[in-house]
């Protein structure tokens, strides 16, 4: 009995200590298969990129087989948030670095600060041709240059004239029958103050009873000179022109409106403006006039202000600068974004709109419509509602970031059936071994590999023995290429060479078939 009871005791002791060696051995096994599951799944999810081709995705790190810089990694999202495919993720400090900033897009009244530039011009309404109403021959000006102010009433040249002889003559006789002809002598003074002489110098030539051979002509208006049209010793007709005459008590201010800017201009906007001659003094006025054509020369307008200028400090030709604060017509509230919010992609104009993760900094790729241009600001037609978060500042810096990982971007936009058109979503990016000798063996190889449908491009390294591929795998696979490349007499490291192929070789391409290959 007690040799039975050893044997059991010697079982129960084997049989504890084989369940013990598995339980170890097991657990050991299943923490090394957990790990190297780990560590492939990291190698297998991790992929190298080109900065320059972002196009280009390894599954191991090397060189760029398209410029050669070194390979960097591809960044992946590791966020438990749920994020969408076409979102960029930004880090905290990558957000931080870029100096990206937001702001919020809100509804405001459609204003516009409109620049513009313009001149200082006579009055139009004052500008003023003095003439001479006696016909006769000038023998004194008393106004002689241009620029000269002459004030209304002023003398501005003497005249002989015939005519106001024989006028005389007529007066003197209307005096001597006064009394049995009053309307004679009456219409006799009538005459010559038809020919602007004044009660003045009616009177003074009836006094002096004698005949003025020569007479002064006043002048009719206040201003200057700007114009003179005749000499001493010059014969004129009646309404000859003696000068030209501008009066500056009020001036215009004539600014070049772009055609752009008309719709946003109406007749009494205030209009704000400096003159550059005048440094540190300010005018406003109000719009008087709007020209309705545009210039097809300088495709501008004329807006004008009118202003007191009894000083006379405004001269015409003075260059200004005006301001104009107006609201877009028939609009009250719109939905606006400030301009550097926006990239312009050809006709496309896109903004980044942040998207409202927890903790993950994101932003996606939006088209939008846009209206008229505020200055600083835009305003939104369609692609965005009030609320949402767009990027103000760094935009670029975002875009870039969508441009490395293959994303929608500036460099990359959608097609007109909202797929991306980057065909790298599709791509993957193969080497493998293949054996040669020289340039026309290089040839041959990528020429075979191109063939293939799907095959984006193929370069084979003459030293290295391998080629680097890139393919749509929705068209092909690595099989086919291999085969692809057999078929013209070339090993790979998976596939022989067609021996009639490669018998075909030229003698410069008969590689040896001990040659290694993807070294």
């Amino acid at each position: 009995m007690k040799k039975y009871k050893n044997y059991i005791i010697g079982f129960v002791l084997v049989l504890i200590g084989m369940v013990l060696g598995n339980l170890f051995s097991g657990g050991n096994s299943t923490i090394k298969e957990n790990h190297e599951h780990k560590l492939t799944k990291d190698a297998a999810t991790q992929l190298w990129t080109c900065s320059m081709h972002p196009q280009i995705k390894m599954q191991e790190p090397g060189n760029c087989p398209i410029c050669g810089m070194e390979l960097i990694p591809l960044e992946t999202n590791t966020t438990s948030e749920n994020i969408n495919v076409d979102e960029i993720v930004l880090s905290e400090s990558a957000y931080q670095l870029g100096n990206i900033q937001t702001s919020v897009v809100q509804k405001s009244q459609a204003e516009k600060e409109i620049r513009l530039l313009g001149k200082v011009q006579a009055n139009e309404r004052n500008l003023y041709s003095q003439v001479s109403h006696i016909p006769g021959r000038i023998e004194k000006l008393y106004v002689n240059f241009t620029g000269e102010n002459v004030s209304k009433g002023q003398k501005i040249a003497r005249i002989y004239s015939p005519e106001l002889i024989s006028a005389q003559k007529e007066l003197f006789e209307a005096i001597n029958s006064k009394k049995v002809y009053p309307a004679l002598y009456t219409a006799s003074r009538n005459k010559l103050k038809l020919w602007k002489l004044t009660d003045y110098q009616i009177d003074a030539i009836e006094k002096s009873g004698n005949l003025q051979e020569q007479i002064d002509i006043l002048s009719d208006y206040s201003g200057y000179v700007i114009k003179r049209n005749v000499e001493v010793g010059d014969y004129l007709q009646q309404g000859s022109t003696l000068f030209d005459v501008a009066n500056l008590n009020t001036v215009w201010i004539l600014f070049d409106a772009y055609e752009a800017d008309i719709q946003w201009i109406n007749i009494g906007d205030i209009v704000e403006y400096t003159i550059q001659a005048l440094p540190g003094e300010s005018f406003t006025s109000k719009v008087s006039y709007i020209d309705p054509f545009i210039s097809s020369g300088s495709r501008v307008a004329k807006v004008r202000v009118e202003m007191s200028n009894t000083s006379h400090k405004l001269l015409p030709e003075m260059f200004a600068n005006g301001i104009i604060k107006a609201s877009l017509k028939n609009t009250k509230d719109a939905l606006i974004v400030p301009k550097t919010a926006v990239l312009w992609t050809g006709k496309k104009s896109v903004v980044y709109v942040k998207v409202p993760h927890k903790n993950t900094i994101s932003f996606v790729n939006r088209t939008v419509n846009l209206g008229a241009d505020l200055g600083n600001f835009y305003i939104v037609e369609n692609g965005l509602n009030e609320g949402e978060i767009v990027a103000t500042n760094g935009v670029f810096k975002i875009d870039a970031s969508a441009q490395l990982i293959g994303k929608q971007s500036m460099m990359n936009p959608k097609n007109e059936k909202g797929t991306i058109k980057n065909e790298a979503i599709n791509n993957i990016q193969i080497s493998f071994g293949v054996r040669g000798n020289c340039s026309m063996c290089k040839a041959t190889i990528e020429k075979a590999a191109l063939n293939v449908d799907g095959v984006k491009t193929a370069i084979w390294d003459v030293d290295k023995k391998k080629i680097t591929l890139e393919f749509d795998d929705s068209k092909t696979n690595e099989i086919e290429i291999h085969k692809a490349i057999t078929l013209v007499g070339y090993d790979t490291d998976k596939m022989k060479a067609n021996n009639e192929a490669y018998n075909n070789l030229p003698s410069c391409c008969l590689y040896s078939k001990e040659m290694k290959m993807n070294q």
